[in-house]
């Protein structure tokens, strides 16, 4: 007795055939409007797309200049002045800028990993949104006569998560990150000597 439900094989196929749309923002509709997946269902910013943040994050790879010459002491020495100083670091900046995010989200993902109360007021937090945003999706959320939006419905969600943040130090995190980034970037843009090329670039600059 035949059920009807793909067997086998195309059971394979239908499953693989999905499971491009899970993510995705547009796919669902001919027209883009009508997408399907988490992304689109989030109510995330229009365009936005899992293969357009793997795009960026292979786009700062392929602009990463090498790690070996980014650590080597020898190219290391402390500046004469303070406009020496800014130069480096200026230029560095510009030179190392995909290094630098690198190290940037690299603190971050540390400071994630290594505090389990984060991890778990980030589940709070986006737990609480995608449960907040399905509700809107099936009847309108109104507060005090007004329709929530999509800021509106993620403020709530920091709202309800705030407590849980609150308690894992999310505050000290924050600063922890940006003074670690800060410490990292500065010290070594600032100490880090410019390649010939570069300072010769510097050079012809217009003041």
């Amino acid at each position: 007795m035949s059920s009807g439900a793909p067997k086998g094989e195309n059971c394979l196929v239908d499953m693989d055939s999905k499971a491009g749309d899970l993510f995705s923002a547009e796919d669902a509709h001919p027209t883009g409007t009508g997408g399907a997946g988490i992304l689109a269902k989030l109510g995330l910013p229009k365009g936005f797309s899992v293969g357009k943040a793997k795009e960026w994050i292979d786009r700062r790879r392929v602009s990463i200049r090498p790690w070996a010459s980014f650590v080597d002491q020898r190219k290391f020495s402390k500046p004469r002045n303070f406009g020496e100083m800014c130069q480096r670091v200026v230029k560095n900046v510009e030179i190392y800028n995909s290094n630098y995010t690198f190290i940037f989200l690299g603190l971050i993902l540390y400071c994630i990993i290594s505090s389990p109360m984060l991890l778990i007021a980030l589940a709070v937090f986006v737990g609480a949104f995608y449960i907040i945003r399905l509700r809107s999706l099936e009847s309108k959320l109104v507060v005090f006569g007004r329709e929530l939006t999509v800021p509106h419905q993620t403020g709530l969600a920091g709202a309800v998560s705030l407590p849980v943040f609150w308690l894992a130090g999310a505050g000290a995190a924050v600063f922890w990150v940006l003074g670690a980034t800060l410490f990292v970037i500065g010290s070594h843009a600032a100490f880090h000597e410019l390649e010939a090329s570069d300072m010769d670039e510097l050079l012809m600059e217009p003041v």
